[in-house]
């Protein structure tokens, strides 16, 4: 199963053998624990849930502490559902770590986005802005025009100012580095989504289409 919750602890750079700079991103992923499975036969989809950070049982809601009770599984703080790869196996109770991962590998990994406030149209979309020239006063940053005056409202999907970041995020086809097992630690190359201290969920590249 190589898929894996871990939290971002920052950004920092190795050498490879050739003595160039590769700037990667430390992961501290797993080890999580798979709580349950999602069969196409009982649920229409394949899916697998996994449990990341264990937690004293009494900080976790009551229905939480139910799910982990009922299948005999410490508590967990975090619990995510991952689809199922075509022929995994994976049973409730199993262990996964970042030995499920190899150096070189391609992964995508999907996080939180940094939150950057309310922000402008250029800043939120990269408008470019309004001319500086002359005929144009106070409006160099502004939107302009949003819409036809016939509609007499404004179009859904219209980008306009509004909340920056803080979104669901996933980065495509990283590739890894390293691989700590003692410190359960996943090196990726290039930056992941999220501040430090970050919930990642790593999982295999999908292949592209030919």
């Amino acid at each position: 199963m190589a898929a894996i919750l871990g939290r971002k602890l920052g950004m920092t750079r190795i050498f490879d053998e050739q003595g160039q700079s590769v700037s990667v991103t430390v992961i501290e992923a797993g080890p999580c624990v798979v709580v349950d499975t999602r069969t196409p036969e009982r649920d229409g989809y394949a899916a697998v849930q996994v449990a990341f950070e264990p937690v004293p049982e009494r900080k976790l809601t009551k229905p939480l502490r139910g799910v982990f009770a009922k299948r005999k599984i410490p508590p967990h703080r975090v619990i995510r559902e991952v689809p199922m790869p075509e022929g995994g196996t994976v049973q409730p109770g199993q262990t996964i770590t970042v030995e499920a991962f190899a150096p070189g590998q391609l992964v995508d990994v999907t996080g939180t986005s940094i939150g950057k406030g309310f922000a402008g149209a250029m800043k939120r979309h990269g408008f470019s802005g309004q001319r500086d020239s002359h005929g144009v006063s106070l409006m160099h940053r502004a939107v302009g025009s949003i819409g036809s005056s016939d509609v007499a409202r404004v179009l859904p999907g219209k980008r306009m100012p509004g909340r920056a970041g803080n979104k669901r995020v996933t980065v495509r086809r990283l590739r890894v580095v390293q691989v700590d097992p003692k410190r359960d630690l996943l090196l990726v190359r290039g930056a992941t989504p999220g501040i430090r201290g970050a919930l990642l969920l790593v999982r295999s590249a999908r292949e592209r289409n030919a």
